[in-house]
């Protein structure tokens, strides 16, 4: 499993705990420092069944700036999304949990950090 973790999260910090005291393994990607491409991005939306708004933090600076919160959620405005958040990683929510089995879960929950050990132990 890849956890993108921003260090200073605690949200982050919750998903590293539950799983190290889980027993369950995983791989950091500092996603700050290695932005994601397009296509991973893209990717990862695909397995979190999600639209780009739906990851998106509009309340990041880089989101104010840009105007995001006002911008048009229809299909053709994905790649303009996805574009903000490769050029901002910021600007996407965290942790992402990148599953074995194909899945992913944005962990910022109990409950979504319990169905991530649950699946992971199933796997």
């Amino acid at each position: 499993m890849e956890l993108w973790n921003n260090p200073s999260c605690s949200k982050c910090a919750a998903a590293r705990t539950t799983l190290t005291q889980a027993g369950v393994p995983f791989r950091l990607r500092a996603y700050l420092e290695q932005a994601p491409t397009a296509a991973e991005l893209t990717e990862v939306l695909r397995r979190l069944g999600a639209r780009p708004w739906d990851i998106c933090r509009l309340g990041e600076p880089a989101a104010t700036a840009r105007g995001m919160a006002q911008w048009p959620r229809e299909e053709a405005d994905v790649q303009r999304w996805i574009e903000a958040m490769v050029e901002a990683p910021e600007l996407i929510q965290r942790p992402i949990l990148l599953l074995d089995d194909g899945s992913a879960v944005v962990g910022r929950t109990p409950e979504a950090l319990a169905e991530v050990v649950r699946r992971a132990r199933r796997g």
